[in-house]
């Protein structure tokens, strides 16, 4: 009887310590994160006897629930009364790494991204299975600085349908393991804001994993047409961790030039890309054209797109560092009335500049 009676006190006053133990974690909520910081707990034990604690901490992505970091501290002897502790106090620490985006190094920053902490508590000694439960606490690690989008700039008109994009990376990149970026393009349609469009559209084109800070839209994608207003976004990650998101902007495609419809006097811009734009031209062709290089000189050709590929006209062009206005002329180049046109200027770094006419010898 004395037997049972002492078994019965020691399992109560088992259930009693380990309800008087309690945790409260200290994590900031947002902002830039060492992985020491994850270790800023409070304990307070309201037992008259010592109580040894281990304390084990989850860490998680929260929309993947994949484990990240998994960490178990040494035991901890707690006296009555509150304690506040930091990493230093629970070394060593067990980790093991489930992600290589963590920094393994123990003063690491944490990478950007949104987490999930979970925190549980071990009483040792304590027989009763009334262990205290596991605390959860969700929070962002931010970068001081976004990435930024850079080009095509916001509302902007493009003349090209095969645009480049380009932006900011985010800082300070240290914080960053694996920085890759996810491109997103998507068409707005009429009474969506492009945020809205971003989140719920199909993308008209989507570029995943980019290593680099600029994307081309590719040749083989979706025809971008004119006259529509598209949105796109960059997404930064660390890993496969989301770490921030740009603005949405927005851009259009100009309408394709007609034939006859360049005003008189008019220098119509060369491009590297051909697209579906032809102009007339009649004794001259004027053409515009920004000299990027040192060239003094540039070579052009005349070459008919109806009938094989040789060059029917060439000839030099004296160019200047800049911006440059040309007068070709075509008289007496054995052009045919009524032909389409390929006039193209060949520069030093090997890029061919050109556009497309047709040639009217009344003009």
């Amino acid at each position: 009887m004395k037997r049972s009676l002492f078994l019965l006190l020691a399992l109560g006053l088992s259930l009693r310590v380990a309800a008087q133990v309690s945790m409260t974690i200290q994590l900031p909520p947002a902002g830039v994160m060492l992985k020491a910081q994850l270790w800023n707990i409070v304990l307070v034990s309201a037992s008259n006897a010592s109580v040894n604690v281990r304390i084990t901490m989850r860490l998680t992505d929260p929309q993947t629930n994949q484990p990240l970091l998994t960490g178990i501290t040494r035991t901890i002897l707690l006296n009555k009364g509150a304690r506040q502790l930091q990493l230093q106090d629970f070394m060593p620490v067990q980790y093991e790494y489930l992600s290589p985006a963590i920094d393994r190094s123990a003063n690491g920053f944490l990478p950007s991204g949104n987490y999930m902490a979970c925190y549980s508590m071990i009483v040792e000694g304590d027989k009763s299975g009334n262990q205290p439960g596991e605390d959860c606490i969700p929070f962002t690690i931010e970068p001081v600085s976004p990435p930024l989008l850079n080009t095509p700039a916001n509302k902007s008109e493009l003349e090209t349908t095969l645009p480049q994009f380009t932006w900011i990376p985010p800082a300070p990149l240290n914080l960053f393991s694996d920085l890759n970026y996810d491109l997103t393009l998507t068409e707005v349609y009429p009474g969506q804001s492009p945020e809205e469009a971003i989140q719920q559209n199909i993308a008209v084109y989507r570029a995943p994993a980019l290593r680099n800070i600029f994307a081309n839209y590719p040749s083989g994608g979706v025809q971008l047409d004119t006259g529509r207003q598209y949105a796109w976004s960059v997404t930064a990650r660390n890993g496969r961790l989301f770490a921030a998101q740009t603005e949405v902007w927005t851009f259009r495609i100009k309408p394709l030039a007609k034939p006859g419809h360049t005003p008189a006097g008019a220098y119509v811009q060369l491009k590297r890309e051909l697209d579906g734009a032809v102009v007339k031209a009649g004794r001259m062709l004027s053409v515009s054209y920004t000299n990027e290089t040192a060239d003094s000189t540039l070579h052009y050709e005349v070459i008919p797109l109806e009938a094989g590929q040789r060059a029917v006209a060439e000839g030099t062009l004296k160019a200047e560092r800049g911006h440059n206005r040309f007068e070709v002329p075509l008289e007496r180049k054995g052009l045919s009335n009524g032909r389409l046109y390929l006039f193209r200027l060949l520069n030093s770094r090997g890029e061919y500049w050109q556009l497309k006419f047709i040639y009217n010898k009344e003009d």
